[in-house]
């Protein structure tokens, strides 16, 4: 079968923006260009792969089952090619890693940066997802590791799994607004008198909070569900209610105060995952071997 790699470039990059302006501005060539290509495509496979409209561009269901098929090609070629590039000791390449914004922020900053200062040559390139959906950039290939929240019911016996930094989820609420919380300890079913602020049902620990509660047969109706730690922690502090993030991420919070809990919460891990079937490159071996060492910062 005769393959026109160019074509399924193309092809990969309208189908990611949905739209053929912004692919001929990735591929540094013009959109006539690209429109002939997808049109040359078509003709080649008899099938038409977009509708394309006025106002938006779309995968037909042909075009969707192609994309499943191309998008991994492509990222294991950019894999190849990054890894050749790595020439001598990290004289060059790149490292993609997939992880939550509140891991990147309040985890990973300090290891990004030993890892820059060490290899300056390397390309970093960090994509945020939640800990559920960066399982997802991984089997696709379009990320060389995460590093996600453990439990996560998404991590197959496909991926590698290092464990990385134990943590512990905790209840905070303001002082101001909840002072009758700051000095008991509650049993778990008083907090259901408490509106309860948490990340949304796309999330590993929604997944585990609300498995927590069902294990002393509570039902949780969480008050707010929100896609940010950061925004629970700013609606913490103006007394909206109480919310329920990882213990890292209150190491500077001087307003808010853990509300005591008669039974003990599991501990849960960060950990780093790859794809056990693929040669793990130069960069992601250095990047992991920074786990092994002494922890950079006081979130480790």
């Amino acid at each position: 079968m005769d393959i026109n790699y160019e074509f399924y470039k193309v092809f990969y990059h309208v189908a990611s923006t949905l739209n053929f302006s912004e692919a001929s501005k990735q591929l540094f060539i013009s959109q006539s260009a690209v429109s002939q290509s997808i049109k040359t495509l078509e003709r080649k496979l008899d099938q038409v792969l977009f509708i394309r409209s006025t106002k938006r561009v779309q995968l037909t269901p042909e075009g969707e089952t192609l994309l499943r098929h191309v998008e991994p090609a492509v990222n294991l070629i950019a894999r190849g090619e990054a890894q050749i590039l790595e020439a001598g000791p990290l004289g060059g390449g790149q490292l993609r890693i997939g992880a939550s914004d509140t891991i990147c922020r309040y985890f990973l900053v300090p290891y990004l940066n030993r890892f820059h200062k060490t290899w300056p040559n390397v390309h970093i390139k960090v994509t945020n997802q939640t800990s559920i959906q960066c399982v997802d950039l991984l089997e696709s290939g379009q990320v060389d590791l995460i590093v996600t929240n453990f439990p996560n019911a998404r991590l197959s016996s496909q991926l590698n799994i290092l464990p990385i930094h134990s943590f512990r989820d905790v209840f905070i609420a303001s002082r101001e607004y909840y002072p009758e919380l700051a000095e008991d300890t509650i049993p778990l079913k008083k907090l259901l008198d408490y509106p309860i602020l948490m990340l949304d049902r796309k999330s590993t620990t929604s997944e585990f909070l609300h498995n927590l509660f069902q294990q002393y047969q509570l039902d949780l109706v969480p008050e707010i569900e929100l896609g940010s730690n950061d925004l629970l922690l700013d609606l913490a502090n103006i007394g909206l209610g109480i919310a329920f993030v990882p213990d890292y991420c209150i190491a500077h919070q001087n307003t808010l105060f853990r509300v005591k809990i008669q039974q003990e919460l599991p501990p849960r891990q960060l950990v780093i995952a790859h794809n056990a079937h693929l040669p793990v490159s130069q960069a992601s071996k250095e990047f992991m071997a920074l786990f092994s060492e002494e922890n950079p910062n006081s979130a480790g």
